[in-house]
């Protein structure tokens, strides 16, 4: 063996040797030399103090190294799973390959998360450590949005909805438990969000025939602690007012795709909650379809609903309400104020006090919305009843897709500004069930017209937009990251990773990727330098400056 391969080795091990015990402080501030949960920190905000790259260096920012993901049982694979094993040599599912989850780094060791598969790799070097594989009963394989990590221990959820929970150093299970029943057509693609010593756990659901929730579990040992159901489950629960009767509560939908972000000092858990069924249709299920579409904020200890604001009451164009619910701490009309910033797939930018979930703004985010009659007295945009679904067709902006989308937006406490990836598109919505009682989607959608795809910055006092980079062509919801030195690292439709200037939208550098950017941008400080992590398709990169 070489010099080289030794000294390699001994890193690795070293990495390997301190892959333990998260200190559960990073969680409540801006990580610099971690990135220890989903959105770096628990605000949502996506925004790093460091400023070690800057804008008079970042044309300097150079590839430090690639990690290409593997998925499947190979033989350094440790397996775990409940469903067969793969057919020696069928092909993986390809979804198991597109990286969609952020990247956990704590203690020089990144963990991340793809459908039915873990690994932890070396920060410095991007060497694999450890492959776990999950062997799947099913479920669709949309994506995974990553890990959570307790003391030492790491939680992610899988397609066929199990809770797994790994040994940080290892890769070897410590346990697993069935959060829902995957032949009720829930799927699993959160990443799991660490509060003191509650895992909160959510699903997906493709039929939406099903209601969703939301659980706290142990973190020792799996067990449920609180579950929380986001609509009422029978006539007299708070919100079955909203619903026509129970067989449309029961079947309703609201799933929690995405996790939420958390105020240790108010004790609320903040969830944006999924899109009601039938999915375009509403004529059986007449009402508001509480908590559908909504904002809400959980005690994080009980589970109890403390508040909520719902974006789009009665919703019939699966414009869902869970994009990431940002808090921000600042000025409204020259007071303080402990706020919460959502960009919603609507195509409205809401603004709520978090403390109570009053209104306090709504804007528009695109110009050829054409779904709404205005705002009502809550500050709710008022749907109009002629964009509804026909059988001859009804055109629609934005398109189910939304004006934006899942992938994480950014907020800069030193700008003041919003930073969000946003589409102008058309589609037409025919109604394809005409029952009394439609089941599914009850309708079909065709485009009709892709406008623009924008990066756009709001200035979170007003819903103005400040800035705004048009692309050539596509372009949306694309992860963001902000950082003190005034860069925003983002993603372009054609493959690049971009850093611009936070304050007017100019791009400073770029780099061309193999695919698009799948997940939201990270960066840490290891061993005094900096670096930007992100993913594309099936590779994780890593960026720092030139030495």
């Amino acid at each position: 063996m070489t010099i080289s391969k030794v000294l390699a080795c001994a890193a690795l091990a070293a990495s390997f040797s301190r892959a333990q015990m998260l200190d559960p402080a990073l969680l409540g501030k801006p990580a610099v030399d971690a990135w220890p949960t989903y959105n770096g920190d628990y605000s949502g905000r996506r925004f790093s103090t460091l400023d070690q790259i800057n804008q008079g260096n970042v044309k300097h920012l150079t590839l430090s190294w690639v990690f290409r993901v593997k998925p499947g049982a190979h033989i350094s694979t440790i397996v775990g799973g409940e469903g067969p094993m793969p057919a020696e040599g069928a092909p993986p599912d390809p979804d198991m390959s597109r990286i969609k989850s952020t990247p956990l780094m704590v203690n020089g060791v990144l963990y991340f998360s793809t459908p039915d598969n873990a690994w932890a790799v070396d920060a410095r070097s991007g060497t694999q450590i450890w492959h776990f594989f999950w062997k799947t009963k099913g479920g669709i394989h949309i994506g995974n949005r990553g890990m959570g990590m307790y003391g030492n221990w790491l939680y992610f959820e899988t397609p066929d909805n199990y809770l797994v929970s790994l040994d940080a150093q290892t890769g070897k299970e410590r346990w697993h438990k069935q959060v829902a029943d995957v032949k009720q057509q829930y799927f699993s693609t959160p990443a799991p969000i660490i509060v003191g010593n509650h895992v909160l756990v959510g699903t997906g659901g493709d039929s939406l025939d099903v209601p969703g929730f939301l659980e706290a579990r142990d973190p020792e040992t799996g067990d449920v602690q609180w579950k929380w159901w986001s609509e009422p489950l029978k006539k007299g629960d708070p919100g079955s007012e909203t619903w026509p009767d129970e067989y449309s509560m029961r079947h309703g939908g609201g799933m929690t795709w995405i996790p939420g972000t958390y105020d240790p000092e108010l004790h609320l858990y903040y969830l944006g909650i999924g899109n009601p069924n039938p999915v375009l249709t509403g004529r059986s299920r007449q009402g508001e379809n509480l908590w559908t579409c909504s904002i809400v904020a959980l005690n994080v200890d009980t589970g109890k609903l403390v508040w909520y604001f719902q974006p789009s009451p009665h919703d019939t164009h699966d414009w869902d309400a869970v994009q990431t619910p940002i808090l921000i701490d600042g000025e409204f009309q020259g007071k303080p104020r402990k706020l919460l910033a959502q960009a919603n797939r609507n195509g409205y930018f809401f603004l709520l006090d978090r403390t109570n979930g009053e209104h306090l703004l709504t804007a528009p985010m695109i110009e050829t919305m054409n779904w709404s009659e205005g705002l009502n007295k809550n500050g709710q945009p008022i749907p109009n009843p002629k964009k509804e679904a026909t059988v001859d067709g009804v055109l629609v902006s934005p398109p189910t897709w939304g004006a934006t989308n899942w992938p994480p937006p950014s907020f800069s406490p030193k700008t003041g500004l919003f930073y969000v990836g946003v589409v102008e598109a058309y589609s037409l919505f025919y109604l394809t069930d005409t029952d009394p009682h439609p089941e599914g989607y009850g309708a079909a959608e065709r485009d009709a017209g892709f406008i623009s795809g924008r990066l756009i910055a709001i200035d979170y006092q007003t819903g103005k937009i400040r800035w705004q980079h048009k692309y050539p062509w596509g372009g949306g919801a694309v992860g963001m990251l902000s950082t003190a030195s005034n860069l925003l690292f983002t993603g372009d439709p054609s493959g690049h990773f971009l850093a611009v200037d936070a304050t007017d939208g100019k791009i400073l550098w770029h780099a061309g990727l193999a695919d698009d950017i799948g997940n939201g941008p990270e960066t840490y400080l290891l061993d005094g330098q900096q670096y930007v992590l992100v993913a594309a398709g099936d590779t994780l990169y890593s960026f720092t400056l030139e030495q």
